[in-house]
């Protein structure tokens, strides 16, 4: 995968994780490794610091947790991977019957 692509899958992911918990980098390393991404932990405090510089994650110490703007971006973001799902899903049965 594109490494513009996955950041933008890690960013989401991170979202969706923080979700539950504050994240720290060291807690998020294995779990986004388990889903198949290629990081370390720069990679990872360089994400998180990029979803705070737009608000969706707040850092105290070397913990971050979602925002109320965090929130409601990844319901957005929840709705629009329900439609583009669809669409690829619907797009890969066609192909594969073809």
């Amino acid at each position: 995968m594109h490494a513009e692509v996955q950041n933008l899958f890690v960013r989401i992911h991170l979202l969706y994780l923080a979700q539950n918990q504050d994240l720290t980098v060291s807690d998020a390393l294995p779990l986004l490794e388990e889903r198949g991404y290629r990081v370390g932990e720069r990679e990872i405090k360089q994400e998180l610091e990029h979803l705070t510089q737009e608000n969706f994650l707040t850092a105290h110490g070397d913990q971050w947790s979602l925002t109320g703007t965090g929130i409601e971006e990844f319901k957005e973001i929840i709705a629009v991977f329900g439609r583009v799902s669809e669409e690829l899903l619907a797009s890969d049965k066609k192909t594969s019957t073809a």
